[in-house]
């Protein structure tokens, strides 16, 4: 019954935190983030711990819990693979993606080889991998926020895409090659659309439904979700089979920010002493972690940028790099998946949480949340991306 309590207080902080939050204009995932890094933290070291004499082992046993976290995993993630997947490719992003990709993952595993006492090649990859995503659902709804040229936006989304692409799809294959016989069933998976497709199914919905259930199985018996999604979405692309989410948008966005995103940010937080993992890293790693990925970032998005042709007149190149620093929800989907394989500390967990805060603010916090001054009536349209409007 305490641990029931728990999950209904928590979800309440997150509805609250996200209400207030859009008071201050923020977007919710910032508000959610805020609240993760630093309410929760709080709430079970000074209430739920001395209290209810509640761990986060405890909190996080309940089968019925289990279930809600795989039906959140499926949603989310399935949500950033729809959009990952739906890229669309240009010279001008793909110059602006290599070295925004490159720069920082090499900086990641170069951290991780020579610095940090990571284990294993596999872990080494994904902090590279940490450092180079961006987030493209907060990203965009940062762009259309400020009133970024729509031309400008879809390009910077597509960069962000071409990351991400790579990024899910290199963590996707190294984990597949540790087993290789562990792919069979993914990879069987992801052909369930060409069985629809026999049985004379079309209707996109069903596709959707399908696809965020098959997530859903993966992440509960321990398969290779992301070989899986990729590959089903690949395979309805092979088919040219249109993509739709299984539910209305309004009420997809509902379920993603008020059970989806806090249930997956708490989990992982609750399963962390903060204190202990402080211990563990040291203000100095600390302070490293969070300063190497942003700047590694910025550096690699403005060699990016720069390599390009501008977006439009009057583009400020140093202001695409650190929006396109941008990291949010795509990160934190990540590190769960790290943190729950065991392939980084809760300590390092910790600290990239606090890094991707910070960087997600970073534009805010360096005064670019004021409306862009448009050059023509054209530039109100929105993107035709309408996915990662949805997000």
């Amino acid at each position: 019954m305490m641990i029931a309590a728990f999950w209904i207080m928590v979800l309440a902080l997150f509805a609250l935190a996200t209400r207030m939050g859009r008071h201050l204009n923020l977007i919710p995932i910032v508000s959610q983030l805020l609240l993760a890094t630093f309410g929760l933290p709080l709430l079970m070291l000074f209430w739920v711990e001395p209290h209810w004499q509640l761990g986060g082992a405890q909190l996080v046993t309940p089968l019925w819990l289990k279930t809600l976290y795989g039906l959140s995993f499926a949603v989310v993630l399935g949500h950033i693979l729809s959009d990952v997947i739906d890229v669309r490719l240009d010279r001008q992003s793909l110059k602006v993606a290599l070295p925004s990709f490159c720069v920082p993952f090499l900086c990641g595993v170069a951290c991780a080889v020579w610095w940090l006492p990571i284990q294993g090649w596999l872990s080494s990859l994904a902090l590279g991998l940490v450092f180079a995503i961006t987030a493209i659902p907060v990203l965009y709804l940062y762009l259309h926020h400020i009133g970024y040229p729509p031309e400008a936006t879809r390009r910077m989304v597509q960069t962000a895409i071409l990351i991400d692409l790579a990024c899910w799809s290199l963590f996707g294959l190294a984990q597949g090659s540790l087993h290789l016989s562990s792919l069979a069933l993914p990879l069987l998976g992801a052909c369930t659309p060409l069985l629809l497709r026999l049985l004379n199914l079309r209707q996109a919905r069903l596709y959707g439904l399908v696809f965020f259930a098959l997530l859903m199985v993966a992440e509960h018996y321990k398969i290779n979700a992301l070989i899986l999604g990729i590959g089903y979405l690949l395979c309805m692309n092979a088919l040219k089979q249109p993509f739709a989410l299984p539910l209305k948008t309004s009420w997809f966005r509902a379920l993603q920010h008020t059970l989806a995103i806090p249930l997956i940010l708490t989990f992982g937080i609750v399963q962390i002493n903060v204190h202990s993992a402080m211990g563990d890293l040291g203000w100095l790693n600390l302070a490293m972690l969070i300063a190497l990925p942003i700047v590694s970032k910025l550096l690699g998005n403005w060699l990016g940028v720069r390599w390009a042709t501008p977006s439009f007149s009057g583009a400020v190149r140093w202001k695409e790099a650190v929006l396109l620093n941008i990291r949010g929800l795509s990160e934190i989907v990540f590190l769960n998946l790290l943190l729950q394989q065991g392939l980084i500390s809760p300590a390092l967990y910790f600290a990239l949480m606090f890094m991707s805060l910070i960087a997600t603010l970073l534009p805010a916090l360096l005064g670019m949340n004021r409306p862009f001054p448009l050059h023509d009536a054209q530039a109100v349209k929105q993107p035709r991306r309408k996915s990662c409007a949805n997000s």
